[in-house]
Parts: C-alpha cells; structure tokens; sequence
C-alpha cells in the first residue's frame, strides 16, 4: 500500500510564503509523476503543478512565476514553494502521484488527503 502525506499548509497574509511537502510511503517500485492539485468551495479540483519523473515541470498559469514544484526522487517527496500568496490561491491542496508499487503492474493514481491553505487579504 502506498501512502501520501501532504504537510505545510495554513494560514498565510496575502503576500507571503507556504511551503508544502508531500511524502509518499509504502510499496513503491518506481514514480512516473507527482503533482499538487487544489480544489476551493465549489469548484473543481485543478491542476496547481506537476513533474515527472524525468523533471520536467508544468504550471497552471495563475501559479507561475509565484509557485515551484521540486522532486526529491531519494525521498519520493515533492515540493511545492509558494511565494506572493493570494487571496485567489486559498484552498484544500491535495499531492497527487502516479505510482507503480509492484513489478509489472501498471502505475496507479494515488491521492493525498490534503491540506488547506488559507490567504487573508
């Protein structure tokens, strides 16, 4: 079983700075891709970022140039540095990950439980 554990989210003034980390744990052979996706009140969850196993990146536009996705493949972490927080980018973020746990098995899509991050104006 894998498990994904996000930490790093909370309350932040508009203008500042979170950083959010997202461990994944368990049976684990390889990790084709892991993302940060967030979800607000009544929309969707959409894609915030993401990097694949190779370290290629891509950006929802709202976030880029404010937010950096990183992968740290030694400790099957990602992380995601948010800078210039908005009120805009208030939500529950949840780590999302594609992972293989076992030999010859096709990757599966796994889901942290999430984390809010709050921007007051």
């Amino acid at each position: 079983q894998v498990q994904l554990v996000e930490s790093g989210g909370g309350l932040v003034q508009a203008g500042g700075t979170l950083r959010l980390s997202c461990a994944a744990s368990g049976t684990i052979v390889s990790i084709v891709a892991m993302a940060w996706y967030r979800q607000a009140p009544g929309k969707q969850r959409d894609l915030v970022a993401i990097v694949s196993s190779g370290g290629n990146t891509r950006y929802a536009d709202s976030v880029k140039g404010r937010f950096t996705i990183s992968r740290d493949n030694a400790k099957n972490t990602v992380v995601l540095q948010m800078n210039s927080l908005k009120p805009e980018d208030t939500a529950v973020y949840y780590c999302n990950a594609i992972i293989q746990v076992q030999p010859l098995y096709e990757p599966g899509n796994y889901w942290g439980q999430g984390t809010q991050v709050t921007v007051s104006s």
